[in-house]
């Protein structure tokens, strides 16, 4: 029976391994470890696609986030126990980088349609200590809109974008300084180099992007234990350098981004015109270059038997994610929460196939072997 890869990393990094090899060889031969010209090349590459004037390489997505809003405290624009409004529908480190900070999330249902936040939930959801809007371009499919630009003008809130999904991906309105490339449409970002993001490094590594230079000066110090000058530490900071070996390997995968997103979209519009079951609900359909597709991502009802019918026909599946953060055992404080939306997601996503894995003729028979799901 012919099998149907998930996600094989060597086999994606494959393609990179003579470059990889020779620019990490290139670092061993320079003795500097720590910072240098590969992150400096990095964040100037990094700020070029974002169209954003700031990037800060750092440790990985999760410490972007964690760092933009501790910098924001730092700043004075955010203190403990104010309120960021965050997708229910989301990765848990979403969640994480607000009350790692004492701030306090407050969860807003998801659009069905398209599994990000819904923008139209957003003004009830403001309090007087709201302070910041996080959108999650979840799947590799752009949170943006007139909608959310308009609240969080009228009210005065931050948007710290994570972006840890859908780098390259644009928006159809212009952000708050007139770009529309994910990662420049707010006040900062998050961004993640995961190794299985579609453009990933050989460990973890992430980036901060931001239109505001002093945000950034204040992210540098905090990442580098809260000091821009040796042994003077401005703020109680953190170890969250981006490694300059993972850093390297990025300069060598970061040109091929657009033909990465291609091959996605590629895999995407063959599923979407090939798949014909009523029993599986596709992704909404997209425009221009909104959705990257980190993720090629349906809905079934009866999500184990959808899978165990692939896995019989050796269709490997993933799922992202089965449980929605306020159900999860760590914010307990959060359960009783009524958010029937994130719990049917949670509930019914499945992750199909949609990596350099897998061919467009391979795609093509997925599709087929879905069409032949029958419900049990």
């Amino acid at each position: 029976m012919k099998q149907y890869t998930f996600l094989d990393l060597g086999e994606i990094n494959r393609q990179y391994a003579p470059d990889i090899k020779e620019a990490v060889c290139r670092v061993v031969d320079s003795g500097r470890y720590i910072g240098g010209r590969e992150v400096e090349q990095l964040e100037s590459s990094l700020a070029d696609i974002c169209q954003a004037k700031a990037v800060v390489g750092v440790s990985n997505g999760l410490d972007a986030l964690r760092l933009i809003f501790r910098a924001y405290i730092e700043m004075g624009a955010m203190a403990p126990g104010d309120e960021v409004i965050v997708p229910a529908d989301t990765y848990i480190a979403s969640v994480l980088a607000v009350t790692d900070n004492g701030l306090v999330p407050v969860f807003v249902e998801p659009d069905l349609a398209t599994y990000n936040l819904d923008t139209n939930l957003i003004e009830q959801a403001i309090t007087p200590r709201t302070r910041a809007i996080m959108p999650v371009h979840l799947y590799g499919r752009v949170c943006w809109d007139e909608k959310l630009v308009e609240v969080a003008r009228k009210y005065n809130l931050k948007i710290v974008e994570d972006n840890a999904q859908a780098i390259g991906a644009t928006a159809l309105v212009d952000g708050l300084y007139g770009t529309r490339t994910t990662g420049g449409l707010g006040d900062a970002a998050g961004i993640s180099f995961y190794p299985t993001k579609n453009v990933g490094a050989l460990g973890d590594a992430g980036a901060v992007v931001t239109q505001d230079e002093q945000l950034a000066q204040v992210v540098k110090s905090l990442r580098n234990y809260g000091s821009s000058v040796q042994y003077q530490n401005d703020y109680a900071g953190l170890n969250c350098r981006l490694d300059p070996m993972q850093a390297a390997i990025l300069n060598v995968k970061l040109p091929y981004l657009d033909e990465e997103n291609e091959h996605r979209q590629h895999l995407a519009d063959i599923y979407d015109a090939k798949i014909n079951n009523d029993l599986v609900i596709k992704p909404l359909r997209r425009e221009a270059n909104e959705q990257v597709w980190h993720q090629y991502v349906v809905r079934v009802e009866n999500r184990e038997a959808f899978r165990s019918y692939l896995a019989e026909h050796g269709v490997e599946t993933g799922i992202h994610y089965p449980i929605a953060p306020h159900r999860q055992p760590c914010y307990a404080q959060y359960a009783h929460l009524p958010l029937p939306i994130a719990e049917k997601i949670a509930a019914q996503v499945v992750s199909l196939p949609i990596t350099r894995c897998t061919s467009p003729t391979a795609a093509a028979e997925i599709a087929a072997i879905i069409n032949g799901y029958k419900q049990c």
